[in-house]
């Protein structure tokens, strides 16, 4: 599976760790930055890498900053992305099944780096169980940003 990443300096340092943890998996990588800890607006690294998702490029994605949030509101903006924020496994699981969430966010100064591992393991272990669940997924698809 292929994989986009996308940080600001907040999250530049965590998302070594979570890269080479995902390549030890298996998983192929695109970083799209940042790839310096000087300060760069996460806006730009939420619609960098949701673009590689929504345009088919990358199947998933992760997003790191400070809190996790700012650069998932980046990425929300682009359609066709459902980017979620876990700060623990269980909302990162239940985002997969659920949600279908195609990207997920989490923040640098929120998680340390054995709690992200595990964050990004239950996300890219669980599946979408659609159901009941897909109705709702195409709901979220059709409201226009």
């Amino acid at each position: 599976m292929k994989i986009v990443f996308g940080c600001d300096h907040a999250g530049f340092v965590l998302k070594k760790v979570v890269v080479n943890h995902l390549i030890e998996k298996g998983f192929e990588v695109v970083d799209v930055g940042c790839y310096t800890p000087e300060q760069v607006d996460y806006p730009r690294m939420g619609e960098k890498a949701a673009r590689k998702v929504a345009s088919g490029e990358c199947e998933m994605g992760v997003l790191i900053c400070g809190t996790g949030i700012g650069i998932s509101m980046a990425a929300n903006r682009v359609r066709g992305v459902r980017a979620a924020v876990c700060s623990e496994p269980y909302s990162a699981e239940l985002s997969r099944r659920h949600n279908n969430a195609n990207m997920i966010a989490f923040g640098a100064r929120v998680v340390g780096e054995g709690l992200a591992c595990s964050i990004l393991d239950a996300f890219f272990s669980a599946q979408f169980e659609g159901g009941r669940h897909a109705a709702r997924v195409e709901l979220i698809e059709h409201i226009e940003p």
